[in-house]
């Protein structure tokens, strides 16, 4: 084809010659011979495999005379939670709003299911709310760390948003946000919510006076793990006399919300959209103390 093709044309034809992999140096030259003879002014020899990306492979075709096995993918399994199991309920209050979050553990302490409920809520959010628990749950039970879920649901912004009434979680920019910074605070180890910049009250005060070093401090309160522990049969022990004195005043005040009702201001108040502070109740509508902005009213 190349020797029929050069006499019309004034330069030389750039193609290619191939050769099997097993051409000689004898081949190649009597390749040359012939084309001279034909009256080729050019040509490209090229040996197969003396490259390492080649124009020309059957690699190919030899893979498909080969039988393939369709490997799928292995199913995941369901770690499902023991009839009996230690849960912890919370409650929270974020930006006036009251909920409970129940946390179901496995055996060993680990998470293995999350049930939230919000006070003041209507059919269609208790039902939305529900659904997203159960989601999260099997979720966890198949097997998706809980640091996933902490990493995806931090730092999410919507009302009702702003102080609560946890020690360790001050500010919360929703319920998702304060749900799963609890959760990571429960039940993540240290180095993991540590990298995630999440700590408990005791190890932010404890950092101040370490240089600004981060520790682990053993909590005072009962742990998920500590209240596994507890559905364990108890040894018998010697009973404890325990000396009941009265609480004082202040212990009386267990939350934000009681601080806030002591004050006059109620607990569904919003926060005034200029400075933050929670507002007051003024007639019909709300008033702010730390800016004087109101809710709309004159």
């Amino acid at each position: 084809m190349m020797a029929a093709c050069q006499p019309f044309l004034s330069g030389a034809i750039s193609k290619t010659v191939n050769l099997p992999e097993d051409a000689t140096v004898e081949e190649v030259e009597e390749v040359h011979i012939e084309a001279w003879r034909m009256g080729i002014k050019a040509l490209a020899v090229y040996r197969d495999n003396c490259k390492v990306g080649q124009p020309l492979s059957d690699g190919k075709a030899k893979k498909k005379d080969a039988p393939v096995e369709a490997s799928a993918p292995a199913a995941a399994v369901r770690k499902r939670l023991p009839k009996a199991r230690p849960s912890i309920t919370t409650s929270f209050a974020v930006g006036g709003a009251e909920g409970y979050m129940t946390a179901g553990a496995y055996a060993d302490g680990a998470l293995g299911e999350v049930f939230l409920k919000l006070g003041k809520q209507g059919s269609t959010l208790a039902g939305v709310m529900d659904a997203f628990s159960i989601a999260v749950s099997i979720g966890l039970q198949y097997g998706v760390p809980l640091e996933t879920f902490v990493e995806k649901f931090t730092n999410l912004r919507f009302e009702p948003a702003g102080m609560t009434d946890d020690a360790d979680i001050r500010m919360a920019q929703s319920m998702m946000d304060y749900i799963f910074r609890r959760l990571a605070l429960d039940y993540l180890p240290f180095e993991q919510r540590s990298s995630m910049g999440l700590y408990t009250a005791a190890e932010r005060a404890a950092a101040l006076d370490n240089g600004g070093e981060y520790a682990e401090i053993a909590k005072e309160t009962d742990t998920p793990k500590a209240v596994a522990a507890v559905a364990a049969p108890a040894v018998a022990s010697k009973p404890v006399v325990v000396k009941i004195e009265a609480a004082p005043l202040a212990a009386t005040i267990g939350s934000s919300s009681d601080l806030l009702e002591s004050m006059g201001i109620k607990s569904d108040a919003p926060l005034c959209m200029t400075c933050g502070v929670k507002m007051r109740m003024s007639g019909a509508c709300f008033v702010c103390e730390g800016c004087g902005n109101t809710s709309g009213c004159s």
